[in-house]
């Protein structure tokens, strides 16, 4: 069937037919390309995401994964640096990342098989829900990138730590960060921001 049709097309109605059933069967809601749905205090979404140089005869898209915290988002309202905290995503990845099975991205052509594609794509997106739903609060969003010593969410994690009186926790947080990027100039900007945050909390770093 994909022979009649551009890939746009296609595209089109596979998200369509199948990947905004699959979405709204979960309580998902469908705005564009993203899908979201709000439990507790995280809101889940999935975005669809369309590679530039897209042709009539083939067509790309990412897969990206987030979650919001309403918990986050206010150890983020006093940081000027952040534009938009209602908007801001505190976890984020592309479905390759939490689904090691998928690919860095989808690629339609008229060589593709459109059921084996499809089920692939909702196997994928079911094991992404699956993977996202184990990160049920904002300790749990702070222990994931904590566990791989990201610098992604270290501010608000120390402001989560002491807020929490977790000194010791925030301590070998710290020396992880330090061991892993002590080393590069720009340490020395990181460490400034973690001691007014700890001075915040009335503690020296």
């Amino acid at each position: 069937m994909q022979e009649l049709l551009d890939m746009k097309e296609l595209f089109k109605q596979i998200i369509k037919q199948d990947v905004k059933p699959f979405f709204s069967a979960q309580g998902y809601r469908t705005k564009d390309l993203n899908f979201t749905k709000s439990e507790d205090q995280l809101i889940y979404n999935i975005n669809i995401q369309k590679s530039s140089g897209n042709t009539w005869d083939k067509l790309s898209f990412y897969v990206n994964c987030t979650i919001h915290s309403t918990e986050l988002a206010q150890l983020q309202i006093s940081q000027s640096s952040i534009v938009s905290v209602a908007g801001s995503s505190h976890f984020t990845s592309r479905i390759r990342e939490i689904v090691p099975a998928a690919p860095d991205r989808y690629t339609l052509t008229k060589e593709v098989d459109v059921d084996s594609f499809t089920a692939e794509l909702l196997q994928h997106l079911d094991q992404a829900l699956a993977f996202m739903y184990t990160l049920t609060d904002a300790r749990s969003i702070l222990d994931y990138y904590m566990e791989r010593t990201a610098l992604h969410l270290s501010e608000e994690t120390f402001r989560f730590l002491l807020r929490a009186g977790e000194t010791k926790t925030a301590k070998l947080y710290l020396k992880q960060l330090q061991d892993e990027y002590g080393a590069e100039p720009r340490w020395t900007i990181w460490e400034k921001k973690y001691a007014a945050i700890w001075s915040e909390y009335g503690l020296e770093l």
